[in-house]
Formats: C-alpha cells, sequence, structure tokens
C-alpha cells in the first residue's frame, strides 16, 4: 500500500484529468442522443460509462506494473497480436461489412485496436535495439515488413482506415528513430505503388466509392456522400455555442446516421458549438503535449519511443474522425478517442494512457529506487 501511494504521488494527474474530461464530455453527449430515441435508450450510454469506470481501474492498477518488462517480451506481444488478426478472419463477426470483431454475448471486441498499441511497443522495442544511431536500411525494412504483416491482416477484414493508422503510426516512429540516407526519395515512390495496388486489389467497392465522392461529394448527396453532407451541416448550425445537449436536430432526428460513434465530433459541434469544439480540441492536445513532455523527461529511449508511438496513434485517430466530419477526408469509420461509443477503443485508450502513466512514475527524479 505504501507503495502504490507513493506512485502516486508521482502520477501524472494532468494527463489522466484531461482524458476523463473528454470521456465524461462523451458519456454526457451519448446521454443527449439516447434521450432523442423514441422509445428513450440509454443502453449505449450505460455501457460507455462502464467502460470507462473499468479503464480508470486499468489506469490505476498499472502504475504497479513496470513498463520495460515489455521490451522484453514485445515480440511474443507482437506474435499474439498477429494471432489474433488471423483468427477474427475465421470466426469473427461481420459488422458494416467488416469482419473484425470478436462476439462474446452482448459484447463485442475489436482486436485490431489492441493491436495498434501491441506494434506501438514491438517498434519501440526494435528501434531502441538498433542504438541512438541512424536506422540502416535492413532495419528499416524489417520494420515495415512487420508493420505490412498486420496492415495486410487488417485489410482482409477489411478495415481501411486502422490499416491505414498502423502504416502511419509506423511512419512517425521511423521519423523519430532516424529515417535512411535518401529514404525520402524511395518512400513517396513505395507508397505510390502500394496506394495504386490498394486502390486496384485492396479496396471494396464502397471503400472506393467513399474516396470518390469524398472528392467530389456533390455527385451523390443522398447516397455515398450522405453522410459526410449531414456531419457538416450538423457542426455548421452549432454556432458558437451550440444548441445544448441532446437538442441538436440532426442527432434528434436521425439525419445523422452513426451519431454516437463515427459522427460524434459532429454532435457536439452541434450541441456544443465552435466554443465547445475547440475547447474539446484543446483537450485533446494537452494528452498530447503531457505524452510527449513524459517522454522528453524519460531517461529510457524505449519508454519515449514508445510514448510517441501512442501520441501518434491518438492525433492520428483524430484527425482523420474530425477531419471525416467536416468532409476534408474520406469516411473510414475510425472512432474518436474518448469520445466515440466504441468499446473496444475506449479500453485501449485508457490503455495507452495507463503504460504513459507507468513511465511517468518512473521518469527522471521521480523514480522509486
Amino acid at each position: 500500500m505504501r507503495r502504490f501511494l507513493d506512485l502516486l504521488e508521482r502520477f501524472d494527474w494532468t494527463l489522466l484529468t484531461a482524458a476523463v474530461t473528454l470521456a465524461a464530455v462523451g458519456i454526457v453527449a451519448i446521454y443527449g442522443i439516447g434521450t432523442s430515441h423514441d422509445p428513450i435508450d440509454f443502453f449505449t450510454f450505460y455501457k460507455q460509462l462502464a467502460v470507462t469506470v473499468i479503464g480508470l481501474a486499468i489506469v490505476f492498477g498499472m502504475i504497479l506494473f513496470d513498463y520495460r518488462q515489455l521490451r522484453a517480451f514485445s515480440f511474443f506481444l507482437y506474435l499474439a497480436g498477429a494471432a489474433l488478426l488471423v483468427l477474427v478472419l475465421f470466426i469473427g463477426r461481420t459488422i458494416h461489412s467488416t469482419q473484425g470483431w470478436f462476439r462474446f454475448g452482448a459484447l463485442s471486441f475489436q482486436p485490431v485496436e489492441i493491436a495498434k498499441i501491441i506494434l506501438t511497443i514491438y517498434l519501440a522495442a526494435f528501434f531502441v535495439r538498433q542504438g541512438r544511431r541512424r536506422l540502416g536500411w535492413r532495419a528499416f525494412l524489417f520494420s515495415a515488413v512487420a508493420t505490412l504483416i498486420y496492415v495486410g491482416l487488417v485489410l482482409l477484414q477489411p478495415d481501411f482506415g486502422s490499416a491505414m493508422i498502423l502504416l502511419a503510426t509506423w511512419g512517425v516512429m521511423t521519423l523519430f528513430a532516424g529515417l535512411p540516407r535518401r529514404a525520402w526519395i524511395v518512400l513517396p515512390v513505395v507508397l505510390l505503388m502500394i496506394g495504386s495496388l490498394l486502390w486496384t486489389v485492396g479496396l471494396k467497392p464502397y471503400q472506393r466509392d467513399r474516396i470518390l465522392t469524398f472528392l467530389n461529394p456533390q455527385t451523390d448527396t443522398r447516397g455515398a456522400s450522405y453522410n459526410a453532407t449531414q456531419a457538416r451541416i450538423a457542426i455548421g448550425s452549432g454556432g458558437w455555442f451550440g444548441k445544448g445537449i441532446g437538442e441538436g436536430s440532426q442527432a434528434r432526428l436521425r439525419f445523422l446516421p452513426e451519431a454516437a460513434t463515427d459522427f460524434i465530433f459532429a454532435v457536439l459541434g452541434e450541441e456544443l458549438g465552435l466554443v465547445g469544439l475547440t475547447v474539446v480540441l484543446c483537450l485533446f492536445f494537452l494528452v498530447l503535449y503531457r505524452y510527449v513532455r513524459i517522454a522528453y523527461e524519460s531517461e529510457d529511449d524505449f519508454a519515449a519511443l514508445l510514448l510517441i508511438g501512442l501520441a501518434a496513434v491518438f492525433l492520428i485517430h483524430m484527425i482523420v474522425n474530425a477531419g471525416m466530419n467536416l468532409g476534408v477526408m474520406p469516411i473510414t469509420g475510425i472512432p474518436l478517442p474518448f469520445l466515440s461509443a466504441a468499446a473496444s477503443y475506449l479500453l485501449v485508450a485508457f490503455f495507452s494512457i495507463s503504460l504513459a502513466e507507468s513511465v511517468a512514475v518512473r521518469r527522471r527524479g521521480t523514480a522509486l529506487e
């Protein structure tokens, strides 16, 4: 007990407070969406609240765990993550044309969400083993292959959005690890080839439709571009201070589909307005700032790269979700961290916070001997 209390004194309360505040905003917004149903439906609200409580328990429980142990088991974690991604292709449940969920009674879990964390851990451990020198081409290509195995398995579901997040996270981490010489010349060519291959054989017709309607949203406002159009209407109608929780007409009148999940950003825009959205975005950037700060203060290169990777996952999720709500990015079904009613990712997000806190209580000048 004494050790636990000592660790709490070194806890990064700013990080946790920002994350919990975001989760609370999401819970209130989901409650408002529930009141708009006829009859009133609070199942998603109670589920989000329960998962948040479990997430907080994970955060406080994990500070007793030394994150450095993950480095020794990173390869076995990588294999376990790959096994989950393979298994879901055979016994997973299909939702919205994606076979990416394990179903346990009334509960479901998306293994790709934990795969994002596992890949980050594996890459951080791998890059640290290369030392502080610039990555060689051999190490660079090996990390790319390890990432592409996960990406390929996720595309088979198919889940294009999550696959791109895995690839983008690898890109950010290799940038911080030190790209090989002349990589800036080679990478654009490789990415162009991969993009062409994905477009021709990797994407389903409905995924190509989403990209085409994103490029020209006026072609099918009642079909493929309907969701994006309604999201922009919702955000625009919110004005400066919004209409109030549960008063958003787009969600209440069911014009905005998937209001509690993919388009929670639009719901917040309509109900909280520009001022409310600005506060939410400031909370996100506070979370990201604390990740970077903890990484900077850590004496451990593995911890620093791990937190940079975890911060990248948060940042990419935020950019993609906000972008598709604003109509500047294709719709990919990526949840907004802490806010969307996506239990799998909410648990993983709190697990990510717990890893950051595990580093925080052991960083320079705070570690217990």
